[in-house]
């Protein structure tokens, strides 16, 4: 019968081998599996048989509680953990090592859910004012204004973003939409809001010629383009939004800050669920509703200037 050390040190040669996995990732399963080995030698366990579902589900609620060794791990690295210890036993009945799962029926935590961060439209404003003028004349600071205008109206990925060709916006002026591919190839219509229009219009016209000038060979069909005229990079467009945001006094702002803040205030402005799922791209509304949540405090908001009876002022009348 096969030991459990035995067993985990040819599911981590195949992680490497077999599935080419990064050296941190392979560590950090290496430190899961060892402590998994030594729960269960401290149960008496040590081939790979011998282990029961019940051991799993305790090794994972141990993981929870901490032990006199180990303090409580976090609910991200409890599911690592089982994840591992799934992999193990998964791989030791492909292998032909033991003949049944103990693992199987143990799933991982389900992850906390996090609230997406929003900034307020006051914060955008003074975001977008930081990125520069459309009446300015420097190529640079009228491609940063489209970006961030185009990001925020459309609720675009920065990689959609980056993506974009000059080509995909031909129609914009009779049409003011553009055609996103997000992931797996998805391609979505998302309207073009007339600020991000005009900012877009500043750009082209007079910002990106300058820019496309300035490439050594033929430029690049890209919408926004670099200093070179290359394509922008995501980590140049990232340099865009931190550098306005620095400006603005916000300097916690990601481009997926203005994603959400996109459809927070498309929902607080009463837009239905399901067209924003449209317009973010998501193939499932559930993942859209967590959007929902972070209107919680709109929804006092009214509530408490509209309720007779919501700020606890009682009438004296008996």
């Amino acid at each position: 019968m096969v030991s459990v050390a035995d067993g985990v040190r040819g599911y981590l040669q195949y992680l490497v081998v077999e599935r080419g996995l990064a050296a941190n990732t392979v560590e950090s399963y290496r430190r899961d599996l060892n402590r998994y080995t030594e729960v269960l030698a401290a149960r008496g366990k040590t081939a790979l048989g011998d282990v029961t579902p019940l051991d799993v589900a305790e090794f994972r609620a141990a993981l929870h509680t901490g032990d006199d060794n180990h303090p409580p791990l976090a609910t991200s690295s409890v599911g690592r953990a089982v994840v591992a210890v799934r992999g193990l036993h998964a791989f030791a009945r492909a292998q032909g090592l033991t003949v049944d799962d103990p693992a199987h029926e143990v799933a991982p935590p389900p992850p906390p859910r996090r609230l997406p961060k929003a900034i307020t439209i006051d914060e955008i404003e003074r975001l977008l004012d930081a990125a520069g003028s459309t009446d300015d004349t420097d190529p640079r600071v009228l491609r940063d204004r489209a970006l961030l205008e185009f990001l925020y109206g459309t609720g675009a990925r920065i990689s959609e973003v980056t993506g974009l060709d000059v080509d995909d916006l031909d129609h914009l002026a009779r049409d003011p939409a553009v055609r996103l591919t997000g992931k797996g190839g998805k391609q979505r219509y998302v309207p073009v809001g007339s600020y991000a229009v005009r900012a877009l219009d500043a750009y082209l016209v007079r910002g990106r010629p300058a820019l496309a000038a300035a490439a050594v060979r033929r430029a690049s069909p890209a919408v926004f383009l670099n200093a070179r005229g290359g394509r922008l990079t995501r980590q140049g467009a990232w340099g865009v939004l931190r550098e306005a945001a620095v400006r603005s006094g916000k300097i916690d702002v990601s481009p997926h800050t203005l994603r959400h803040s996109f459809a927070t205030h498309l929902l607080d402005g009463g837009a239905d669920i399901r067209v924003v799922q449209e317009l973010l791209g998501h193939a499932s509304v559930t993942t859209t509703q967590v959007y929902t949540l972070v209107t919680v405090d709109k929804l006092r908001e009214v509530y408490a200037a509209a309720h007779p009876r919501a700020l606890g002022s009682q009438s004296s009348k008996s």
